[in-house]
C-alpha cells in the first residue's frame, strides 16, 4: 500500500507538470503574439505566477477530492488509474498539438476509473453535471460574450486616438492582464492535482478527512510552475496566431475576460478549462473586429477536441484500471 500512495503522489505531480507545459500556451499565447513580451520572458512570468496562484486555495481542489466520485468507494487503484489516463491523454494531445483541456482529462480519467471499478453509481453525477459539464458548455460562451463586449468598448474609446497611443497603452496593460491569466491558471489548474493526490491519500487511510495537506499544496504549486516555465511553445501558434490576428488591445481584452471567468469559477469550485476560456475570449475579440477576422475552422476544431476529451480520457482511465486489475494491483 505504501508503494501505491508513493505512485499516486509521483504521478499526480507528473500530471501537474504536464498540465503546466500543456497549458502554458493558454497563458502566454496572446502576449507573445502581440510581442508585448519576449517568449522566454513570458514563459518565466507565467511559471512564477502559476506558482503563486497555485498556493491560493479555492474550492476546485475540494470538488476533485470529494465532489465527483464516492470517496468511500474509491480505492488507490482508482486514483492511480485516473491520473495515468489523464497523463496519457495529455501526452497524446500535446504530441499532435491539440490544445485540449488538462482539467477535463483528469476528470474524465477519474470518472472512467471509478465507473469501471464500482459501476455507474460510483460517480456523483449531480456534481459532475453541476460543477463540470454545465460550466464546460457555458464558460467559453461567457468568455466570448465578455471579450466581445469589452473589445467593442475599447474600439469606442480608441476611435479618435492616435496609433502610438493605442500601441503604447495596451502593450503595458496587456502585460498586467497576462499576469492575471497566469495567476488564475495556477489558482484553478493546480488545484486539480491537489484534489486527486488528497483523494488518493484518503483512500489509502493516510488522511482521516479529505482536507488538502500543506505539503501537497506546496508540491503542486512548485511543479506546475516548473511545468509552465519549461514548456508551452508547441501550441502557442494555435492559440496566439491561428484563430485571429491579435493586437495589444485585443490581447488585453481577451486576457482580462478569460481571467475574470477563471477566477470566478475557481471560487465557485468549478474546475473549468483555461484552454477553453482563452480560445473563447480570443474568438470574441476577433469577432468584435469582424466576423471575417476569425478563422472559424480553428474554434470548430478546438470544440471537437474538447468534446472528445471527457470520453477519451475516461476510456484511458478505464483501460488503466483494467490493466491494473489484470496484473493484480487491485
Amino acid at each position: 500500500m505504501e508503494l501505491l500512495v508513493v505512485l499516486i503522489v509521483i504521478l499526480g505531480l507528473v500530471f501537474d507538470y504536464t498540465n503546466g507545459f500543456h497549458d502554458a500556451a493558454n497563458v502566454v499565447s496572446t502576449v507573445i503574439a502581440t510581442r508585448a513580451l519576449a517568449p522566454i520572458s513570458a514563459i518565466v512570468m507565467a511559471g512564477v505566477l502559476n506558482f503563486i496562484g497555485a498556493t491560493q486555495i479555492s474550492g476546485v481542489a475540494q470538488t476533485i477530492a470529494t465532489g465527483l466520485v464516492d470517496i468511500h468507494d474509491t480505492t488507490q487503484i482508482v486514483v492511480l488509474a485516473a491520473v495515468v489516463g489523464a497523463i496519457s491523454w495529455n501526452l497524446i494531445t500535446w504530441h499532435f498539438s491539440i490544445p485540449s483541456s488538462s482539467s477535463y482529462a483528469l476528470i474524465g480519467g477519474l470518472i472512467g476509473a471509478a465507473w469501471t471499478h464500482q459501476g455507474y453509481e460510483a460517480v456523483l453525477w449531480k456534481g459532475v453535471f453541476g460543477k463540470v459539464i454545465i460550466p464546460m458548455v457555458i464558460t467559453p460562451i461567457i468568455g466570448f460574450i465578455l471579450a466581445f463586449s469589452f473589445m467593442k468598448g475599447i474600439y469606442f474609446y480608441l476611435r479618435n486616438k492616435e496609433e502610438t497611443h493605442k500601441q503604447g497603452l495596451f502593450l503595458h496593460l496587456q502585460i498586467g492582464s497576462a499576469c492575471f491569466v497566469a495567476l488564475s491558471h495556477g489558482l484553478n489548474d493546480a488545484q486539480k492535482s491537489m484534489g486527486l493526490i488528497t483523494l488518493g491519500l484518503f483512500a489509502g487511510g493516510y488522511l482521516s478527512t479529505p482536507t488538502i495537506p500543506l505539503w501537497v499544496i506546496m508540491a503542486c504549486a512548485v511543479v506546475i510552475g516548473l511545468g509552465t516555465a519549461t514548456g508551452g511553445f508547441r501550441m502557442v501558434k494555435t492559440m496566439g496566431f491561428s484563430i485571429t490576428k491579435i493586437e495589444p488591445a485585443q490581447g488585453f481584452a481577451a486576457e482580462t475576460s478569460a481571467s475574470a471567468v477563471i477566477l470566478t469559477a475557481s471560487f465557485l469550485g468549478m474546475p473549468i478549462s483555461s484552454t477553453q476560456m482563452i480560445a473563447g475570449s480570443i474568438t470574441g475579440v476577433g469577432t468584435a473586429k469582424s466576423h471575417k477576422a476569425v478563422s472559424w475552422k480553428v474554434p470548430q476544431k478546438l470544440a471537437f477536441a474538447w468534446a472528445l476529451t471527457l470520453p477519451g480520457a475516461a476510456a484511458m482511465g478505464a483501460l488503466a484500471y483494467l490493466l491494473a486489475a489484470k496484473i493484480g494491483l487491485n
